[in-house]
């Protein structure tokens, strides 16, 4: 992208996600802004930073930001249940919005879903880069330093998306020369832009950069809500960082210090729906109310198959991979977050009436419906840094400690688990049953260095998605789309991946 393009996206960006009252246009936004400019107006009221970051904050919900209103793309959620769909976990049946994703056919340069995701994580990093722009480092207000902080996070969290997603990370002693993304900054840091594809190694390198300034920023603030991104938080997004680059130590600790207010929800909370914000071990996500909610251009239209969407109505049911229930032991709770005979496994939440889907072969009721579509949107939970805690000790070959761990998620999910030592492959079979759907999946088999295998012998996939397709293969990362390839004259069709 050329600089001028990023400050219309920027823009764009503000305009597009909040309230278009006249207080907030108050706010002198240009392209010709100084930093000094724009620190003068944030100092003069705090408040109108303010609105700029909850923008950023609607753009991770925000269905029709860079699309035609597709409704495969509402946001973050929908990119995350994209590569759930690309592993072998989740089961489509019958095919529908994200059918590409299942058959692996979504890659290529001229394709929506590259697209979308290239241009969706870089308006994040623009609009990142706009409240950067109006703030100081220098600043002692607590809400510019917050505003900072939330900032440089989302910044952080949308270059570690695109890198794993446009290049191959593992192992990380060896990618680091190869070819990542662009990189862009705010006009009043000391980086320049760099419009070319640079080195894995230095994306990296700035994702930990923004996430430990971030936490130094966030610490002793206070969010009104958790749609907020708070220390908490960033410790979370940073403990998934060091888990990618297999930084052991520092993701045992920044896990520990991310789940340190929050409790695993007891067994009983399980079926809930995963679907309130208020739940005790939610850390992060975003509260729907009936004015930001969608209907079918929805996470829960295609993921919930108690709701009168895509999945709920069989347009597209989503199932449990038949191998991975399999695995789940009779006693642990989670079983009967999906169901092989609705006669004996109901679910607990009651389905919208036009929902059918339900009631097939190991179809999910993890997900759940309000009756009104305000179901809220799960972005990080206190049990995935157990998890990580969990597999970082693992790693390192303290197998003892990590069952330790482990075993305060598992407690509150399969009371007869009472492992003494646990295998990182023990760890990663707890990811995909505790985090099914969530969407870790893709990121998880590439982390780790796995394939997918749809085609075992009683597989309940759909017959043209019975495949396998093994780790390190191109299909599991994208192209860079065409417009970049057009619009940007430092990335040529030399440069993209194969």
């Amino acid at each position: 992208m050329k600089t001028n393009k990023i400050i219309i996206l920027l823009l764009s960006l503000v305009f597009m996600g909040v309230s278009c009252s006249e207080e907030f246009f108050d706010v002198p936004v240009t392209n010709t802004m100084t930093a000094d400019a724009a620190a003068r107006a944030a100092d003069i009221d705090p408040s109108k930073v303010t609105s700029f970051v909850d923008a950023l904050y609607n753009t991770l919900i925000n269905p029709s930001l860079v699309t035609d209103g597709s409704h495969d793309a509402f946001g973050y959620m929908a990119i995350l249940h994209g590569c759930d769909m690309m592993t072998e976990d989740i089961v489509m049946t019958p095919l529908h919005w994200f059918i590409y994703d299942y058959l692996h056919d979504n890659r290529e340069w001229s394709y929506a879903r590259t697209n979308v995701i290239w241009r969706y994580f870089y308006t994040v990093i623009a609009g990142a880069n706009n409240v950067l722009l109006m703030t100081s480092a220098e600043s002692t207000s607590p809400d510019i330093l917050a505003a900072r902080g939330q900032s440089l996070a989302l910044r952080a969290m949308s270059y570690f998306y695109l890198i794993q997603l446009y290049q191959h990370v593992y192992p990380v002693s060896s990618s680091g020369d190869l070819p990542g993304i662009p990189m862009y900054y705010a006009m009043n840091e000391e980086k320049k832009n760099s419009t070319n594809r640079v080195g894995v190694a230095t994306v990296l390198a700035q994702v930990e950069e923004d996430l430990t300034t971030a936490i130094s920023c966030l610490k002793g603030w206070t969010r009104g809500s958790k749609n907020h991104v708070d220390y908490s938080v960033a410790n979370g997004l940073l403990a998934r960082y060091y888990l990618l680059v297999e930084e052991w130590d520092k993701a045992i600790a920044a896990a520990k210090e991310a789940r340190k207010e929050y409790a695993i929800m007891p067994v009983s909370s399980i079926f809930d729906g995963f679907m309130k914000i208020n739940n005790v071990e939610w850390m992060w996500g975003y509260d729907h109310n009936s004015e930001t909610t969608t209907l079918y251009a929805s996470f829960f239209s295609h993921i919930s198959n108690l709701t009168a969407g895509y999945a709920g109505m069989n347009y597209a049911a989503r199932l449990v991979d038949k191998r991975l229930y399999e695995s789940i032991p009779e006693s642990d709770a989670r079983k009967k977050w999906f169901q092989t005979n609705p006669a004996s496994i109901k679910p607990v939440i009651t389905p919208a009436e036009k929902a059918v889907a339900w009631e097939l072969p190991y179809a999910n009721l993890k997900f759940g419906f309000d009756g009104a579509f305000t179901m809220d949107y799960l972005y990080m939970r206190a049990g995935e840094m157990v998890l990580i805690e969990a597999e970082a000790l693992a790693q390192k070959g303290s197998g003892a400690a990590a069952a330790t761990v482990l075993k305060e998620l598992l407690s509150q999910r399969n009371p007869d688990w009472n492992e003494t030592s646990v295998t990182v492959d023990d760890v990663w079979m707890q990811r995909r049953i505790e985090l099914w759907g969530e969407g870790f999946a893709m990121f998880d088999l590439k982390r780790l260095h796995k394939g997918i295998d749809r085609n075992y012998p009683g597989s309940n996939h759909y017959s043209s998605a019975k495949f396998a397709i093994p780790a390190g293969d191109k299909r599991w990362i994208y192209r860079i789309p065409q417009s970049e390839i057009l619009e940007n004259p430092d990335i040529s069709e030399a440069d993209n991946n194969e």
